[in-house]
């Protein structure tokens, strides 16, 4: 199908109003505007449950966890209001929301995780580490059961605000990366001892399942290994029946074989997932390859719950 500007009027783009939300939005935009001359686009702003009650710091998974930043915001996409949203894809809750699909997802930003402060070698016993995430705090647990943690919400400006009150603060790298705040970061915190959110680094547009012309201008910039890698990420969550108020965690990569042929069918992915007790006394990690996202996210969540996540998960010892 061939897209042309001038074959409907502006494309109305819903987003939240935060620094991060909208220069997400007007990256998504640019990207368009590349392959579609002359595209013209609005951007819709939109007030979530989670922005109000971001200044009350009330803790996410209070709030019901996923969804809390994206459910008015996909509400204008559904009402009409908006033609598409952008989201950041590690908000979405796990199962697709009725009446609108995830058309794209452009390349992944990085998905690690950082501290800011102290790198962690450096925080002394007992130290003061703060986050808003059960997850993070889980796997820092794990190998500091030493450190205080502290709650911690507010958008990125504010949360570095924060961060002279702590040793640390835990933050996600790509937003860092992405407002040009880099050069707070004290330590990159390898996949290896701090496992991603599911979805983390990218971006997640969705439109209306029924709106075939947006939805062939949004694949126009799709990363099909992006969006596999996101896919099986949300597969394995999506089979754990969890939320961002467990500690669940996830990283999907390309799997590379030295030597192995290429071609132009799908890439093999390799796909690292964890379930730990809150207080992280206990991690079940498990990770395995497979072309198929969606069978090998499943296939990662089942390995997980025969080796105990079922009981974590449902909070039994």
């Amino acid at each position: 199908m061939t897209i042309q500007a001038s074959s409907r009027p502006a494309l109305r783009v819903a987003t939240r109003a935060s620094p991060l939300a909208k220069w997400q939005a007007m990256h998504v935009c640019r990207l368009l505007q590349q392959v579609i001359p002359d595209l013209e686009t609005e951007l819709v702003f939109v007030d979530t449950l989670g922005d109000r009650t971001q200044p009350l710091g009330t803790p996410l998974h209070q709030l019901g966890g996923q969804g809390v930043f994206v459910k008015e915001v996909q509400a204008a996409v559904l009402e009409g209001n908006a033609d598409f949203a952008v989201h950041s894809a590690k908000d979405l809750p796990s199962t697709s929301t009725q009446g609108l699909t995830i058309a794209a997802m452009p390349v992944r930003g990085d998905p690690r995780d950082v501290l800011v402060g102290l790198p962690l070698i450096e925080i002394p016993q007992g130290g003061r580490v703060a986050t808003g995430s059960v997850r993070r705090r889980a796997i820092l647990a794990a190998v500091r059961p030493d450190l205080v943690f502290s709650e911690l919400r507010g958008n990125i400006s504010t949360r570095l605000e924060k961060a002279r009150g702590f040793d640390a603060i835990v933050m996600a790298l790509a937003p860092l990366e992405r407002l040009g705040l880099r050069e707070h970061v004290a330590q990159i915190l390898s996949p290896h001892l701090m496992l991603p959110m599911v979805g983390q680094g990218a971006i997640a547009i969705e439109c209306r399942s029924d709106d075939e012309l947006v939805s062939a201008a949004l694949q126009l910039i799709d990363d099909p290994i992006s969006h596999a890698c996101v896919r099986a990420e949300r597969a394995f969550l999506a089979e754990l029946g969890g939320s961002c108020d467990l500690p669940v965690a996830a990283l999907a990569v390309p799997y590379e074989t030295i030597g192995a042929e290429t071609d132009d069918g799908p890439p093999e992915l390799s796909l690292d997932a964890l379930v730990a007790a809150a207080d992280g006394s206990m991690v079940i990690r498990s990770d395995a390859a497979g072309y198929d996202p969606v069978t090998l996210g499943r296939l990662v969540a089942a390995q997980i719950l025969e080796r105990g996540g079922g009981d974590l998960l449902r909070g039994k010892p």
